[in-house]
């Protein structure tokens, strides 16, 4: 007889229960994603010290998991609570992505001017082939 009072030759054997993922906020996800956001395109349109790359990890790790907090769900199954948020979050990323590729361009815009300084200072003669004889 066992402690428990029943056999344990009477006992259902059950499988254990499938760990489940954590529960997710999906509005403060919501809320932390468009913070990140809004703090990378302020720094970046403000900021020359700022780290892009970090901010870039930080804002794909949120991404990554409102990814996967929305995974399997189709556009009619997000909460009716979320879908203003996810609005919101949407017109945040297209703003940022506005001011990186302006950023981006500034950025091609000031290598092509120091390219185009560095060749007019190596065609100004100084170094050039004639100068030393060579091209004689």
């Amino acid at each position: 007889m066992s402690f428990y009072g029943a056999s344990s030759q009477s006992l259902a054997v059950r499988p254990a229960p499938e760990p489940s993922a954590p529960a997710i906020n999906l509005g403060a996800l919501i809320g932390r994603i468009e913070e990140a956001i809004g703090e990378e395109t302020t720094a970046i349109r403000t900021d020359v010290h700022f780290d892009i790359k970090a901010s870039n990890a930080r804002k794909s790790r949120y991404l990554y998991e409102l990814t996967r907090a929305l995974k399997g769900a189709r556009e009619g199954a997000v909460p009716v609570e979320h879908r203003d948020g996810l609005i919101r979050l949407r017109e945040r990323l297209a703003d940022n992505e506005a001011a990186i590729r302006a950023h981006l361009s500034a950025v091609n815009e000031v290598a092509n001017l120091m390219q185009n300084v560095i060749q007019r200072a190596e065609n100004d003669g100084t170094y050039s082939a004639g100068e030393f004889g060579y091209g004689r």
